[in-house]
């Protein structure tokens, strides 16, 4: 199953629902997990050319 492109802004939400403290830890990192913050972060790694696997 193909998962969508990464949300940045989806991700941020999530990101400021911890900060808040709205959300706990936990739940925030699955949450950014299953909305492709990998993806994301490997995307920007890749374009600016680095290559630390």
């Amino acid at each position: 199953m193909d998962r969508p492109d990464p949300d940045p802004v989806k991700l941020l939400s999530q990101w400021g629902e911890w900060e808040s403290g709205e959300t706990p830890p936990g739940k925030v990192l699955a949450n950014l997990k299953i909305s492709g913050m990998r993806e994301l972060l490997r995307s920007l790694v890749d374009s600016a050319g680095t290559s630390d696997s």
